[in-house]
């Protein structure tokens, strides 16, 4: 298994269910509608800004479309505002996909019988609707809860609670995961063992309250809570559901290319490996490290390449298309200014996965279709 990190406490008290937060946490919601504000408030001559936006993470519905209307001045009452905005969301909602590590973790916790449960600060009306696009969720869930079930949403720990009788566990017996402060504030309410995976990975200090800080599900070890531990690493690499990313390729240095929502989710920060199309007929094996780091007043996604068995000096300013298929370790340290630096061992883990069939089947079956039935026409790189 990679050298995966978290700022964990040891509990010794064994988990007995898990409660999942949906936005952020599981589900890339938050990423797919970010354009979405910016595009409403130009309707009224408004510019979004960043700073009051991620101050709304995290909030009920309520709170944050009064917060919104105070916050642009904008000359709508909450139920216009309402009426107006949610068939934008809707739309962008089908396009959600499972944040890593999520299908993979719910899963293997349903299939050992640990009960788990979702709590949002969501209307319960469009958790429905959220997770009715993601097969299998709505029956991993004993309980499904929204702000609009409980008196008070999260920070307050209403919801947490009552999770926890509706599942018949005390609270210390149940672990929270959750993406925002508000939500890692409500499970510590609740006196339950939180792990936060933050959103904005360039906020990951000020979750210090938190029992454990990761960068990503992937990162999840359930042992450490007396779960049932995962066994389905490969050759010290792990198989992630496939990730697709255009990316402008530049002496060692990746830039993504996509600015809609659907390039690579934030919670993603360590070494990964796949397959990059550079022209129809040529496919490489490659390396990534992903960390975040400031630039000038604020952080960007760096994201260093190396391509496995081929001259990286050869490849300049060139496009390809990327298909991350396996996970290798996480950052040794939270953080964003950390480099994760490609060493010669992930080099080595990388190229002998990908030779495997659990990592290379994608390489036909997800990311090139049109080469499904035969890989006589790909010139391989090994």
């Amino acid at each position: 298994m990679g050298d995966l990190h978290s700022s964990f406490r040891p509990t010794k008290t064994q988990i007995k269910a898990v409660i999942f937060d949906l936005d952020g946490t599981l589900l890339n919601t938050e990423q797919v509608t970010e354009g979405i504000m910016k595009e409403f408030l130009a309707r009224y001559g408004k510019v979004a800004d960043k700073e009051k936006e991620n101050r709304r993470m995290g909030m009920t519905q309520k709170e944050s479309v009064s917060a919104i209307i105070k916050d642009y001045d904008l000359p709508l009452t909450p139920e216009e505002f309402t009426q107006e905005i949610m068939p934008l969301y809707q739309g962008m909602w089908l396009k959600a996909k499972p944040l890593p590590g999520a299908n993979r973790l719910m899963q293997h916790l349903h299939k050992h019988g640990v009960p788990l449960a979702l709590a949002s600060n969501s209307l319960r009306r469009n958790i429905d609707v959220k997770i009715s696009h993601q097969q299998g969720w709505k029956e991993y869930f004993t309980v499904i809860l929204g702000s609009d079930q409980v008196k008070s949403g999260k920070p307050a720990p209403d919801m947490f609670l009552e999770a926890a009788v509706i599942m018949g566990v005390q609270a210390l017996d149940c672990l929270v995961i959750e993406d925002s402060l508000v939500g890692v504030k409500a499970g510590k309410a609740a006196g339950m063992n939180v792990v936060a995976v933050p959103s904005l990975q360039t906020e990951t200090d000020k979750f210090s309250i938190a029992d454990s800080v990761l960068h990503s599900l992937l990162e999840f070890q359930p042992e450490l809570w007396g779960l049932p531990p995962f066994g389905d690493w490969v050759c010290n690499a792990l198989p992630i559901e496939p990730i697709q990313m255009k990316a402008l390729y530049s002496t060692g240095i990746l830039h993504e290319l996509s600015d809609d929502g659907t390039g690579l989710p934030d919670q993603l920060q360590g070494v990964y490996f796949g397959w990059a199309r550079l022209d129809v007929d040529k496919i490489i094996k490659i390396v990534i490290s992903i960390t975040w780091e400031r630039k000038c007043c604020s952080y960007g996604r760096k994201i260093q390449a190396f391509i496995i068995n081929g001259s990286n000096e050869n490849v300049y300013d060139e496009e390809m298309e990327l298909l991350i298929v396996g996970f290798i370790r996480g950052s040794s340290c939270m953080g964003n200014t950390n480099n994760v630096e490609i060493t010669d061992e992930d080099k080595l883990t990388a190229d002998a996965a990908l030779d495997l069939p659990v990592f290379s089947q994608d390489k036909c079956n997800s990311f090139l279709p049109e080469f499904a039935a035969g890989d006589s026409t790909q010139t391989k790189n090994k």
